[in-house]
């Protein structure tokens, strides 16, 4: 059957994957729409991070993934964090996007405040706001490149024809429109990390985050990579938070912050 959206036992699987990987523990915020009082002269981060810290009990071990990281972002800002294995760099991208909550401190992005928020706020919020790019791609190998990139369309209810219409237009701004429809085991791992970017920029987010996005690729695949990301900050003004290893791919960063030990030591 050539179809161009998924079916519905394929959006139903897609949503519960979607909804359920969230590891928020928190109950239901008393105040969802809290948002920071801001300077009437200086508009607030499109992220700030205050005071943050995370602390993962292993048995009767306490292991500290963050220990007061406090870090802002402007709007329009392309920021990479890089550290050593373990130094927290994913737990504050997960923290960002609402998927965890910080153990002290507070998150706020585009002016709310979510690590208060409820499981089912943050998702909402994360749909409308934040595109994710995972190093691993995270494609349903089910579902084609171009039923993939429609997932966070089909969650914000938008219309088929607005899906059709969009998805078009993002797999060719990432140059992969002839693999629509084609699954993820039958293109390349360049092509997937396109069309995982696709999938971050289908639904206009305002932020992105992008968790080592060349980790798994060679070193052409991944300055194309780095030059898709760019151009979603310098052409649709997106702000950019990416985790990375890789001295090359923070060289198209504006700003270095790095972490150790769960603390940010210095920002370039």
């Amino acid at each position: 059957m050539n179809r161009f959206l998924p079916d519905d036992d394929a959006v139903f699987q897609a949503t519960a994957a979607v909804s359920l990987a969230s590891t928020r523990t928190r109950a239901s915020s008393s105040h969802p729409d809290a948002r920071r009082p801001a300077s009437r002269s200086t508009p607030p981060p499109a992220v700030l991070a205050e005071h943050v810290h995370k602390t993962h009990l292993r048995g009767r071990i306490a292991v500290h993934a963050l220990v007061d990281a406090s870090l802002a972002v402007a709007d329009g800002e392309f920021v990479a964090i890089m550290g050593p294995s373990g130094s927290g760099k994913s737990t504050l991208l997960n923290l960002i996007a609402g998927l965890d909550v910080p153990t002290a401190g507070t998150i706020h992005v585009r002016d709310r405040c979510v690590s208060a928020m409820s499981d089912d706020e943050a998702t909402a919020f994360r749909c409308r706001h934040i595109g994710i790019i995972y190093q691993d791609f995270n494609l349903f190998p089910d579902l084609t490149i171009d039923e993939n990139v429609s997932v966070p369309l089909l969650l914000a209810g938008r219309s088929r024809k607005e899906i059709r219409e969009r998805v078009a237009a993002v797999l060719d701004h990432v140059g992969i429109t002839d693999r629509a429809r084609h699954f993820p085991a039958e293109v390349s791992g360049g092509e997937l990390q396109r069309a995982a970017i696709a999938r971050a920029l289908v639904a206009e987010p305002a932020i992105m985050l992008a968790d080592e996005p060349t980790g798994n690729l060679d070193s052409v695949t991944a300055e194309r990579i780095m030059t898709e990301i760019r151009r979603a900050v310098d052409e649709q003004h997106r702000t950019v938070l990416m985790v990375t290893h890789d001295p090359r791919a923070a060289a198209y960063a504006d700003r270095i912050a790095r972490l150790r030990d769960g603390a940010f030591e210095g920002v370039d």
